[in-house]
């Protein structure tokens, strides 16, 4: 039943990564709901590491490029140095406050609750009000603007936030259209994601445990799959239908934490 709870939670993981729906907030209220044992967040922290290495997957011929024309092609080194300085303020943000996070905000389903609602409903309205996109590829982004959509990731760490919607919204209020800013979210999560589960692991490192090697597998493998199968479908619905969905989906399980709570559930 254990390696059952644990598939779930690797396909909640997959799913809710690259979506403006926070995965962290799902998978810790997956986990509460399940009955989930996750001493130190030891699951947790290595089955992100399937969403990671997924995404790099889907854009490993885009990564190659780069890394192999750094030094003749301008274009790359363009796109490096985009993804460094909107990857800068997450550094020094999770060095100053990421223990605070992880003991204390973590911890208080209220804070998820009102970021769900907050976060859909400041979706809700950059969907209706955003400037008019100049910036239709991703790839073009000029180093001003990605700089301003990394500190729009630094509020990702309060839970329920959700890192790609942060960062989505930002690059559309800095003039990016819907696809675009949902591919430079893509691109900015794999530095990101690799220095979060690096940084968590080297503190849960003692608690790794041998018979616990089954659940992490299970999780890591299906949060891998579950990640390949949502980028291109979400790019699809983003093209066609905007995020407004995932906005009222924010609101709706935010309002259903808040009925929760107050039912003492």
């Amino acid at each position: 039943m254990t390696l059952v709870i644990a598939a779930l939670l690797g396909v909640i993981q997959g799913l809710t990564e690259f979506l403006p729906v926070s995965s962290t907030a799902h998978l810790l209220i997956g986990a509460r709901l399940l009955g989930f044992d996750d001493p130190g967040g030891v699951f947790t922290v290595t089955i992100q590491l399937g969403s990671i290495l997924a995404i790099m997957w889907l854009y490993r011929a885009k990564i190659l490029h780069i890394l192999t024309r750094l030094q003749s092609d301008p274009d790359a080194r363009h796109f490096a140095l985009m993804i460094l300085v909107a990857f800068a303020p997450a550094v020094v943000a999770g060095a100053l406050l990421a223990d605070y996070v992880t003991t204390v905000l973590y911890e208080s389903p209220k804070v998820f609750a009102t970021t769900f609602v907050l976060g859909g409903i400041v979706m809700l309205v950059v969907e209706r009000y955003r400037p008019v996109p100049t910036v239709l590829d991703a790839d073009r982004t000029p180093i001003g603007r990605a700089l301003v959509i990394g500190f729009c990731q630094v509020l990702a760490m309060v839970p329920g936030v959700s890192r790609s919607g942060a960062t989505i919204v930002g690059g559309m209020l800095m003039g990016l259209d819907r696809p675009a800013a949902a591919e430079f979210s893509f691109f900015l999560a794999m530095p990101t994601m690799m220095a979060a589960f690096a940084h968590s692991l080297l503190k849960v490192r003692h608690k790794l445990a041998a018979d616990r090697a089954a659940e992490i597998a299970v999780g890591f493998v299906m949060a891998f799959f579950a990640s390949l199968l949502v980028v291109r479908p979400f790019l699809g619905v983003v093209k066609r239908r905007g995020f407004a969905p995932f906005a009222w989906y924010r609101i709706l399980l935010g309002l259903a934490i808040f009925a929760a709570i107050a039912f003492h559930h």
